[in-house]
């Protein structure tokens, strides 16, 4: 009988363990479970972050991008405008316009753009003394020509300056090559048969740092400024060149 109930007490202890370490394993997987559970949420938290991080970090480079473009832009208008107030406190006028009137002893014949010897004399001398006091005494860097008519209409026929203009500019043709077929050809053609006059003589070394442009204004403005009426008769004081005197300023590109 003694034996007996050692025998059931001995397996009632071996199923108390075998419970026990049940329960350890139960416990132990759901420990580690957790410890699984929490590093997966640790990791998608670090992912989201980083993500998060990165994308921030695009933006604000972004955005300091537009900021640098932003203040150069700005820099340039503040240099550009410094430097109309220096020349406005410099002299406190306008340079003058200089005016050569197609007449006289100055007067292109009709429908050329050659410069007679007196004119081609008058702007190698008088106009170039005149160009480097003005030029100096405002700081001035671009000389402008500008070719004006009058109203008649130019019967000139076929026009070839769109493909000999650039040619002639650059030497590589000759300012007789060209044809008029409007004022705006003559005017032009006018203008930059000063132009090439002038640089010809900064090639010897006078009229350093300057630079010259040519432009037709054919029969559209007055002497005042205001555009002309329909006048298609002879005017002799509207057919003229203008030399106007400007700063380098800094171009301002809208897109």
């Amino acid at each position: 009988m003694r034996r007996k109930r050692t025998q059931i007490q001995l397996s009632h202890d071996e199923f108390n363990i075998w419970s026990a370490f049940t329960d350890l394993m139960a416990n132990a997987f759901m420990i580690l479970s957790f410890f699984l559970l929490l590093t997966f949420f640790k990791s998608v938290v670090s992912r989201s972050t980083a993500e998060t991080a990165q994308t921030n970090l695009s933006d604000a480079q972004d955005k300091i991008e537009q900021l640098e473009k932003e203040k150069a832009s700005l820099n340039q208008q503040l240099q550009q405008k410094s430097f109309e107030i220096t020349q406005l406190n410099k002299k406190g006028k306008a340079p003058p316009v200089v005016i050569i009137e197609n007449s006289g002893d100055y007067k292109f014949s009709s429908g050329s753009a050659e410069l007679n010897p007196k004119l081609k004399q008058f702007v190698s001398n008088n106009l170039v003394n005149m160009i480097e006091r003005i030029a100096k005494e405002q700081d001035l860097y671009v000389i402008e020509i500008i070719g004006h008519t009058d109203g008649q209409v130019n019967v000139g026929g076929f026009s070839n300056l769109d493909t000999l203009l650039e040619r002639v500019a650059n030497n590589d043709s000759s300012l007789n090559d060209l044809r008029p077929a409007s004022n705006a050809d003559l005017g032009l053609m006018r203008a930059l048969a000063v132009v090439k006059t002038l640089q010809e003589i900064q090639n010897t070394g006078r009229l350093q740092g300057l630079q010259f442009r040519a432009y037709s204004a054919a029969q559209l403005l007055l002497l005042n400024g205001k555009f002309a009426p329909i006048n298609r008769s002879p005017e002799a004081q509207r057919r003229r060149i203008e030399i106007r005197f400007s700063p380098l300023g800094q171009a301002q590109i809208i897109k």
